[in-house]
């Protein structure tokens, strides 16, 4: 899935650096066109792991003996709570986004930096502590889970949409031709991603090696001038 989510960021931009200025034309209706088919794999991609495979993915790592659970919600219960905390974490996330620009202009970060890093760390805190926490328990295969299922959302899900809804409410249509320098950091990361996951092991020096590819990525969005980073 991460595969097929950088070859989507790639082609639109590798479209308009062929056609150049003659690209404007057929840019908007490519992106709808990914978009439309990214929507579908995506509702596959739930199909998938939640109906005819999900067993897949329902873990491997057996009970302790002792261990107590509590018992499940049921439908009903989990979909208020959800809704209820998307509701919440959408007008936090507006309050977020309001209080970082001037903090971000009276401190020089540039908006590439606080758009890719200091915004996807805060806004996906929670689930960076629940990677972190089901890790700690020996729980890799959910804690991987967690961080690739969460980028699989916004490059399958969430741009798709937001590319769509804004033929409707942006004042511009948006495209999915994005700069050449997140294309280049998509496209690492699948590589990076891919190379870590597929032996099926992991140890503390390969979480050295992530950590100081993501500061080092970190460092070179900090030292982009501001006039670039757009």
């Amino acid at each position: 899935m991460l595969t097929l989510a950088a070859i989507t960021l790639i082609l639109p931009a590798a479209f308009q650096v062929a056609l150049g200025a003659s690209a404007a034309a057929g840019l908007i209706p490519l992106s709808v066109s990914i978009s439309i088919v990214l929507l579908v794999v995506y509702g596959l991609y739930l199909t998938y792991t939640l109906v005819t495979h999900s067993s897949l993915f329902s873990g491997s790592h057996a009970s302790e003996e002792g261990e107590v659970h509590a018992p499940p919600w049921s439908v009903r219960r989990a979909a208020l709570v959800l809704g209820a905390a998307t509701v919440v974490i959408a007008w936090m996330s507006e309050i977020l986004v309001g209080a970082i620009q001037p903090t971000a202009r009276s401190l020089g970060l540039s908006s590439g930096f606080v758009g890719v890093f200091v915004v996807a760390v805060l806004g996906n805190a929670a689930e960076h502590a629940t990677a972190i926490t089901v890790a700690m328990k020996n729980r890799m295969d959910l804690s991987l889970s967690i961080a690739i299922g969460s980028s699989v959302q916004v490059a399958i899900f969430v741009a798709p949409v937001l590319m769509l809804v804004s033929l409707v409410l942006g004042p511009a249509p948006m495209d999915l031709a994005f700069p050449a320098g997140l294309v280049l950091v998509v496209l690492l990361s699948v590589l990076i991603t891919g190379q870590v996951a597929n032996d099926g092991r992991s140890d503390w020096l390969k979480g050295v090696q992530l950590l100081a590819v993501y500061v080092v990525l970190g460092l070179t969005y900090f030292f982009v001038p501001e006039v670039l980073s757009r």
